[in-house]
């Protein structure tokens, strides 16, 4: 009989997966300082697409893979597994946890990259309710641990999930058709799009009102689309990696009368 299949963590390139590199070999990292931490952050929410909760981490780790394995051989990066218990503010969302818990539990993992000896982060995020807050724990930690921190959202590449100013909601519905070979539940009988404009502060999720694309159309279709994004973040490691690093070495010196 022969041994089952492991089912993996993630969607990850195997070359820059942290999770995939035994512990001895982090005392000899050549070039911790200069390697880029990729930490993804993806909530479990009802995007109104007709697809399970897990989008976001299905989208962010599919352009990650892509863009990994596009990246030019000295732009070093390890990915950690990604954080999944994080901010959700809609009705749709599941698991979400609270703000400072959310602080802490990155804090944490930041912490422990730092003790590692690695320098340089970059929290890269798929979900619209946790933009501002990656902002805070990036300013938090760089204060606090001394760390390089970047940050990009699959809205800077092109695949907003935000319910009132996505224009790529149908996009990112694509692709997950075509990423997990299952087509997209029909909308909800009478389902209609939202009015435009919306009252200040109405972020409702309202489900999709056109039915999606099949999955053989999606297939076809979500080359170009995964593609258009990996480039574009490939194009924003690229800028990281030229970035120059933190003075002293992160650290915040006492200001000079």
């Amino acid at each position: 009989m022969s041994a089952p299949t492991p089912v993996p963590l993630c969607v990850a390139d195997d070359a820059t997966f942290w999770a995939w590199h035994r512990w001895p070999e982090f005392s000899r990292w050549p070039n911790p300082a200069h390697t880029l931490v990729v930490v993804p952050l993806c909530g479990t929410a009802d995007w109104g697409l007709g697809h399970a909760l897990d989008a976001e981490e299905t989208v962010l780790m599919h352009v990650l893979r892509a863009a990994s394995r596009r990246r030019p051989a000295g732009q070093p990066i390890l990915v950690i597994p990604p954080l999944r218990f994080v901010l959700g503010s809609d009705p749709g969302c599941a698991f979400a946890v609270e703000p400072p818990v959310a602080h802490g539990f990155l804090a944490d993992v930041l912490g422990s990259i730092a003790v590692s000896g690695f320098k340089r982060v970059l929290l890269y995020n798929a979900s619209p309710w946790n933009e501002e807050f990656i902002a805070a724990v990036a300013r938090d930690n760089r204060i606090a641990l001394g760390l390089q921190i970047f940050r990009i959202s699959l809205s800077g590449l092109g695949l907003d999930l935000h319910p009132v100013r996505s224009q790529s909601r149908r996009t990112f519905q694509t692709l997950v058709t075509a990423l997990t070979g299952c087509d997209a539940e029909p909308p909800p009988r009478g389902a209609s799009e939202p009015p435009f404009p919306r009252p200040w502060g109405d972020e409702r999720v309202h489900p999709l009102a056109e039915p999606a694309l099949p999955l053989a159309a999606a297939r076809a279709a979500a080359p170009a689309l995964l593609d258009d994004a990996a480039v574009r973040l490939v194009g924003l490691l690229g800028e990281i990696h030229a970035y120059p690093p933190l003075p002293h070495g992160g650290k915040i010196l006492p200001a000079q009368p």
